[in-house]
């Protein structure tokens, strides 16, 4: 793991409990999250192929002007809204969801919300 930092160990050892009961395929592809202590990004994999289909994150070229001036639980919101629509124009509706260790709350279920208010189904 090469981490000496306590709460970072104990979520790699989530995200690594959580993907061996997860993975994307060309029907059901994974949406994996990561939040940075300022940024949250997510993307669409195909784990089969080993192949992001869709990404988003508060550093997309779309969102990144936007997102400056927003508070952070905001700013998933809109992350999860352009996933939503870029897997839609990419034609996937069904995906898993892939947590990456985090707990469900705050900003990550709020990018799901986002996402499943959008049209994703998971």
């Amino acid at each position: 793991m090469g981490q000496t930092n306590p709460k970072v160990v104990a979520r790699l050892k989530r995200k690594k409990r959580v993907r061996s009961k997860i993975s994307g395929d060309a029907e059901r592809p994974r949406l994996s999250v990561f939040k940075s202590s300022r940024h949250i990004y997510a993307q669409i994999i195909d784990d089969r192929k080993g192949q992001t289909l869709v990404a988003a994150s508060t550093l997309s070229k779309q969102l990144r002007s936007e997102v400056s001036s927003l508070k952070k639980m905001e700013a998933a919101k809109l992350v999860g809204k352009l996933l939503a629509e870029r897997a839609k124009a990419a034609g996937i509706t069904k995906v898993a969801f892939d947590r990456g260790g985090f707990l469900y709350h705050g900003r990550i279920k709020e990018l799901a919300d986002s996402c499943r208010e959008h049209g994703l189904d998971f």
